[in-house]
């Protein structure tokens, strides 16, 4: 019943959208007599803001349209390596010109995105700051709202098993890189094929700010997975598509439930952004306002995420913590980080990072015990919270050079 509330007030929300952002050009353009008002720039920005606020946002693109490799601009074209319901493997192809004499072949990098709520394109930075040196193919999720119920349900395990095709897709000489809750399946997808002595396992893997164990420093997100039961998070917060999408009736974790909780956490830090945004209209700081847009763009474009794998998740990581506890079968077989021997390890953390707590990564370093020392390498990043450490500045300038040097040793 939420969820079709939610598109009602959608529905209802769109036309005032447009009626807002008509009204506000009314008061800006160049061309409108209105815009010479003394008040003009005042309504402009507060019909901009009303515009925003009800707006549905889309699915982003990429849109990394080039590279610039060793001084010389690289054209990038997406393609699609592999398709299956519920994910792409997406490959950011270098084409490159005839002027330039083709490089070496750089090392081959898998990132593994987050399904937790926003589309892969959150890490766009992220892929931005490795196509200049790497071979790079990334996990796009599929909006789980956007899947017939045909296709059947998605658990943790087919996750992990997602995971391992793609591997096998790009090995043996692949280096792996996870960003936040793939962290814990990226995992489970290297022991299973290091247990099974698989002759493609990746080089390296790298995992930054996941919630491996999530024991150690727990955080808010921690703290209410562990509050409530099963049963709640079952009864209270998974709902079925409505008919208006081809996922009709598919029973998902609704991504606009997500985005509530993330704006939940930091209300004060939204309503500033919000507020500043609007007196930056109001100046005319055009940078500051086409940064809140793009930041905001990305942030409220939201995902759905199929039920099984949702519950999975809050069952087997957050409440029961199979994995560090050494509990976790996958289709069967038991989970054993202590297999790996042969795979580079390298994990990130952000010093302030307060959706997966400082320490939390780290542990994995203490599951995989037989990956050689000199093999191992682990970093926590000064003043970064959880976005800092894969992206804006901190990512480009102190992490993606040390990833870059750690996959070149691991080669």
């Amino acid at each position: 019943m939420l969820y079709h509330l939610h598109e009602l007030q959608r529905r209802f929300l769109n036309p005032l959208s447009v009626w807002a952002q008509a009204t506000s050009e009314l008061f800006s353009s160049p061309y409108s007599p209105l815009a010479y008002t003394p008040v003009s720039r005042r309504l402009a920005a507060g019909y901009d803001l009303l515009h925003r606020i009800g707006k549905y946002y889309e699915k982003p693109e990429f849109g990394l349209r080039t590279t610039e490799v060793d001084g010389t601009e690289v054209p990038v074209v997406e393609e699609t390596l592999e398709a299956k319901p519920f994910c792409r493997l997406l490959h950011f192809k270098r084409v490159w010109p005839d002027s330039m004499p083709k490089r070496r072949a750089d090392p081959k990098v898998l990132i593994v995105a987050p399904l937790s709520g926003h589309h892969a394109t959150l890490l766009r930075d992220t892929v931005r700051a490795l196509l200049p040196d790497h071979d790079v193919c990334i996990t796009d999720w599929t909006d789980a709202r956007l899947v017939p119920l045909s296709h059947g349900p998605f658990h943790l395990d087919d996750y992990v098993e997602y995971v391992i095709e793609f591997i096998r897709r790009l090995g043996p000489d692949v280096h792996v890189i996870s960003v936040c809750q793939p962290t814990v399946p990226v995992l489970a997808a290297v022991s299973l094929m290091a247990s099974g002595k698989d002759p493609k396992l990746p080089r390296s893997m790298t995992m930054m700010g996941g919630p491996i164990d999530t024991r150690r420093n727990p955080t808010q997100v921690n703290a209410l997975a562990e509050r409530k039961n099963h049963e709640w998070f079952e009864n209270n917060v998974v709902f079925k598509v409505p008919s208006a999408h081809p996922g009709y009736l598919r029973k998902v974790y609704p991504g606009f439930l997500q985005h509530a909780g993330f704006v939940a956490m930091n209300p004060d830090r939204h309503l500033n952004s919000h507020w500043d945004y609007y007196l930056d209209l109001v100046k005319g700081d055009m940078d500051d306002v086409d940064s809140h847009r793009k930041f905001y763009d990305e942030y409220n474009a939201v995902m759905d995420l199929p039920a099984e794998y949702y519950l999975d998740t809050i069952k087997i990581v957050f409440q029961e913590h199979r994995l560090p506890n050494g509990t976790w079968n996958v289709r069967g077989q038991l989970v054993r980080p202590q297999d790996i021997q042969n795979v580079s390890l390298f994990t990130i953390e952000g010093e302030l990072d307060d959706i997966s707590g400082s320490g939390q990564t780290q542990a994995a370093h203490d599951l995989c015990r037989n990956i050689p020392k000199s093999r191992q390498q682990h970093l926590t990043v000064k003043g970064a919270g959880h976005y800092g450490i894969f992206s804006g500045r901190r990512w480009r300038e102190q992490i993606a050079p040390q990833i870059r040097a750690f996959i070149r040793a691991s080669a």
